[in-house]
């Protein structure tokens, strides 16, 4: 990573700040106040040494002292508390905005621009980058302003006590800074460098882990296995190498530090013997100086310390901002447009396309252009090739995708309507069934708008009902995680279940039968065929054998509309079957 790129990431890291603005204020105050409980802390401590020792006063005459002294400690430990406990908010407030903004960008770009990229991609940046910006927030932008203050504060202490002993510690402070510099630029490049294979390798391991069963079966289990481990052996050395700058960073911070106050020691110590005879105002070198400036010196330097130390996680925080920096910034201008026109659901359904061009956010053309009108309570069914467009089609059409042209519902472009509302319209079923829910249930059922009646009507048409008495618990089973506990048929089913329940004017159904057994897939399209009776519905299939039950076929063909009929034999001379024919041997019952 360049300087410029360093640069511009921390800029926008502090821009960040602004989110939690109250607490690093807060954070900065508690963190002077203790810097001057320091103060006073060794102030008195040097002066009850010095009055005891020189003076011989009486320890009944020092009373107050002693009573001041414990109750600077049990103040600096309780400011401690509060400043870790307010760190802890602020980079809490700034993780949970971050986190926010990403997923909100991701509502905004839909599922389309999602699948781009593997899923443990999308969780190492939502979870460890962002997680690792903490210490950055709670710890290293309120020690920056107390690292040039505090040693400031002692300064201004130690001068009208022993000039000499000031000069020293002015003189070696700038050495921590500049080397911490010199260290952090390799440290911060290390990160970054670290964040991309972690990123790499949780996309690598969930794919390969999602895939595991297809793997065995073409015996390339061992070869994967090795290629994580490879992977794995990667990413330990570039964590390794983190841990090194750290250290390295470290040890020159505590170097550099000893060496100062041994220096104010030397110098001290050959006062006291009469060798140096400087830096006192003529008063000579009391043992109250001596003892103020020894007790102060590596609180001059804690400061510094600290700032070095949390330098690590300013290079961590740099690194982790890479890739967040880069996915909001390249996707800031390719958001879809999104109106707040809201839609009228008292009237029936009817889409009309116009020379539609569908495309990806970023402006490829995915498709088009088509036209072609979908009239309310119409069942149509989309045939075509893989990689035809049919997913496009249904991704403009669910408002996940942006497009060129006319898509009219109901007269108003599709794109000035307000996102949530058209989407309310909407049913859907893919080919992988998603189950978020912890319980079927709580899947079919999210709110209670539903009553007992409608939910089981809908479970005995979507064939839940089949292995519904098998589960421990009924409709309260606990799926787990994924819907663990269920096989790809069961979770479909109740997929299916869920979007019969939906009031919804426009059904899609995305291959919906495409990994089931038979006995599956009878029970998904009887139910998903009676369901169609009650509102608008596109279905891309790949099962020839049932087209002839819809209304309507429209075939594709390299992201255009080849054909539009209402008898099969029309799109059968469109020879738009040929190639899918020849993939389907035996399936032609027309």
């Amino acid at each position: 990573m360049n300087k410029t790129r360093q640069q511009q990431l921390t800029q926008w890291l502090k821009q960040q700040s602004v989110h939690a603005r109250r607490w690093l204020r807060l954070s900065f105050l508690l963190g002077l106040v203790s810097a001057l409980l320091i103060i006073a802390q060794a102030w008195l401590l040097a002066s009850l040494l010095h009055n005891l020792i020189v003076l011989q006063l009486p320890r009944s005459a020092l009373v107050t002292d002693f009573l001041l002294l414990p109750g600077c400690f049990i103040a600096r430990a309780l400011i401690s508390w509060l400043r870790e406990r307010v760190g802890f908010y602020c980079g809490q407030a700034i993780r949970h905005t971050l986190r926010k903004t990403v997923l909100d960008r991701l509502d905004a770009l839909g599922p389309a621009w999602i699948q781009g990229k593997p899923a443990g991609s999308w969780a190492s940046l939502l979870l460890e980058q962002i997680e690792d910006m903490q210490d950055y927030y709670a710890r290293y932008l309120p020690q920056m302003s107390l690292a040039v203050l505090v040693p400031c504060f002692i300064l201004i202490a130690i001068f009208p006590v022993n000039w000499a002993a000031g000069m020293i510690l002015l003189a070696t402070a700038p050495l921590i800074p500049l080397f911490m510099a010199l260290v952090g630029m390799g440290a911060a490049d290390a990160n970054r460098r670290n964040f991309l294979a972690l990123s790499r390798l949780s996309g690598h391991f969930l794919d390969r882990l999602r895939g595991l069963e297809t793997l065995r079966l073409f015996h390339r289990a061992s070869a994967e296995t090795e290629s994580i481990r490879l992977a794995s052996e990667s990413f330990r050395r570039r964590t390794m190498e983190v841990l090194r700058m750290a250290f390295l960073s470290s040890a020159v911070l505590e170097f550099f530090a000893s060496l100062s106050i041994a220096i104010v020691a030397v110098y001290f110590g050959f006062s006291y013997l009469g060798e140096l005879n400087f830096g006192h105002y003529g008063a000579g070198v009391t043992l109250f100086a001596g003892f103020l400036v020894l007790i102060l010196a590596p609180e001059f330097f804690q400061p510094l310390r600290d700032l070095g130390t949390f330098y690590h996680a300013k290079a961590q925080a740099v690194g982790a901002a890479d890739a967040l920096h880069t996915f909001l910034s390249q996707t800031d201008a390719i958001t879809i447009a999104q109106g707040n026109q809201p839609l009228d659901s008292s009237v029936p359904l009817r889409l009309v396309a116009d020379q539609l061009v569908i495309t990806a956010p970023d402006g490829t053309v995915l498709a088009g252009p088509l036209s072609f009108t979908l009239h309310a309570g119409q069942r149509v069914a989309l045939v075509g090739q893989s990689g035809a467009g049919k997913s496009s089609l249904l991704n403009v059409l669910s408002g996940f995708l942006p497009y060129q042209g006319s898509l009219t519902v109901n007269g108003s472009e599709l794109r000035d309507l307000k996102a949530e509302s058209w989407q309310q319209q909407l049913a859907w079923v893919g080919q992988h069934p998603h189950l978020p829910a912890n319980t079927i249930r709580e899947n079919l059922q999210p709110t209670d708008a539903v009553d007992e009646a409608q939910l089981m009507d809908a479970i005995r048409l979507s064939g839940v009902d089949e292995f519904l008495a098998r589960l421990p618990h009924g409709l309260d089973t606990e799926l787990g995680d994924q819907a663990a506990r269920l096989s790809v048929g069961q979770a479909q089913r109740i997929a299916v279940a869920r979007a019969l329940l939906k009031p919804a004017k426009l059904l899609l159904l995305d291959e919906p039968a495409a990994s089931l057994d038979s006995d599956s897939e009878q029970h998904v399209m009887r139910a998903l065929e009676q369901a169609s009776h009650q509102q608008t519905t596109l279905l891309v299939t790949h099962q020839l054998n049932q087209l002839a039950q819809w209304d309507e076929i429209w075939v594709m063909r390299d992201g255009q509309l080849i054909q539009q009929g209402r008898h099969i034999d029309l799109v059968m001379q469109a020879g738009a079957f040929a190639d899918l024919l020849s993939q389907r041997q035996g399936v032609v019952e027309l």
